[in-house]
């Protein structure tokens, strides 16, 4: 695709990005059939290439619409269409790119109801001085609230016991920003379970958020300032012998995976963003590379699934199956703990949740949920396990079947076999 950029992002390092993104696009359209929102609507507009036409007329000074901005808006950025291209056109990046520049021409033209809730998600969601008292709260009153907050609003599960031994092995965990007060037990299943292995997973006490709920709601300078923090609070623990960050929510993961990109012209944080994105792993990412290490503890897991012998379906996040593009890991890794985990039909679409869609576009996001499900139900699964809270908590909303992060799953099984605390 030929581009002939404007003189306002001509030369600038996201000009140059861009530029080079979009003349790897060959229009071929492949991405339009696995892009959710086109396949809903069926509007070119709503597809990748439409929103690529888009952000390439804005970049070369056509002026931004509300129109532009909604159908910006309507996109998931789940980035399938990346999975699916021949070409390795890096939409995702370019999509980051024009919402940044449409948001600075027409965002403040947005209806005054809709720049609240952003506000709202922006500043509530990211700081949980804020937010574990809000849930707190919330689940207090729950009964009383209505159907769309209470499906927001999960019913806590017993954390258990936490792993206080120490090991000589060491990683960083990153316990996320609604995660702790959504869903507690995943953090402390992660804990137990890399116990079970003999390696201590270490909070970082003045990490926040990884800053990817900010940067897609455009507010590039707050997220970039959290990511700053995260890398102040991680790199002395890296120093000090910490072999990984583990991150068990995919959509952390691909975030901070991108330190390197977003801070690369940062004279002061670059080298350390790059650092830091090297040594972060997605949990399953670490446990896969455990395998043969701790092969007895598999086994042990893998008889006592065998005795339990639940009927268990994935569902793979599109933050770990397009953004990380880690594909078949963690089903692999349940095969061998004993757990024949499923794929459902269409298991590449997005299931709607997709940070704060959920809420910004909850007409579309529910119906993708409606099509998740029913795909996830006709596998006569038990139990649907997935990699994101994100994911967990939209889908638990809809179903009455139990939705669990997978390593809850592993770690169930570990108290099952009554596995010590060492390999």
């Amino acid at each position: 695709m030929q581009t002939d950029l404007a003189d306002f992002i001509r030369g600038t390092s996201e000009g140059d990005e861009a530029d080079a993104i979009l003349r790897k696009c060959v229009h071929c359209g492949f991405c339009t059939a696995t892009c959710p929102t086109y396949q809903l609507l069926g509007d070119e507009l709503d597809g990748p290439r439409g929103r690529i036409y888009l952000i390439k007329q804005v970049l070369e000074g056509t002026p931004a619409t509300t129109k532009t901005l909604g159908h910006l808006d309507r996109c998931l950025t789940c980035r399938n269409c990346e999975t699916t291209c021949p070409s390795g056109v890096r939409y995702g990046r370019l999509v980051e790119i024009g919402r940044h520049i449409v948001e600075e021409q027409v965002g403040a033209e947005r209806p005054r109801r809709e720049r609240f809730v952003r506000f709202l998600l922006r500043e509530g969601l990211t700081r949980r001085v804020l937010f574990d008292p809000a849930i707190a709260l919330g689940r207090a009153v729950r009964p009383l609230l209505g159907t769309a907050l209470k499906e927001k609003i999960p019913q806590v599960r017993s954390t258990g016991t936490i792993p206080r031994r120490t090991h000589a092995r060491r990683m960083i965990l990153l316990s996320g920003c609604v995660q702790p007060a959504l869903s507690p037990s995943i953090n402390s299943a992660t804990r137990r379970v890399f116990d079970a292995l003999g390696i201590e997973l270490v909070p970082a006490k003045r990490a926040g958020c990884c800053g990817a709920l900010r940067h897609h709601l455009e507010d590039e300078t707050g997220a970039l300032a959290e990511m700053r923090q995260n890398i102040d609070a991680w790199i002395p623990l890296l120093d000090g012998g910490a072999e990984a960050i583990v991150i068990n929510a995919s959509g952390c993961a691909v975030q901070v995976k991108d330190y390197g990109l977003l801070l690369a012209g940062d004279a002061l944080y670059a080298e350390r963003a790059r650092r830091v994105s090297d040594a972060a792993r997605d949990l399953s990412e670490v446990l896969a590379a455990e395998r043969s290490r701790a092969d007895g503890v598999f086994r042990r897991l893998a008889q006592s699934a065998r005795e339990e012998g639940r009927r268990v379906v994935f569902h793979p996040p599109c933050t770990l199956q397009h953004g990380q593009q880690i594909h078949g890991l963690v089903e692999d890794l349940l095969k061998s703990f004993g757990i024949d985990a499923t794929l459902c039909a269409d298991s590449h679409l997005c299931c709607g949740s997709a940070g704060t869609y959920s809420v910004l576009q909850p007409k579309l996001s529910h119906t993708l949920r409606e099509n998740k499900l029913r795909a996830l139900g006709a596998t006569g699964a038990q139990l649907i396990v997935s990699a994101n809270i994100g994911c967990l908590i939209h889908l638990q909303a809809g179903t009455s079947l139990p939705v669990r992060h997978w390593i809850e799953l592993v770690d169930e099984l570990i108290g099952h076999s009554g596995q010590t605390p060492n390999p």
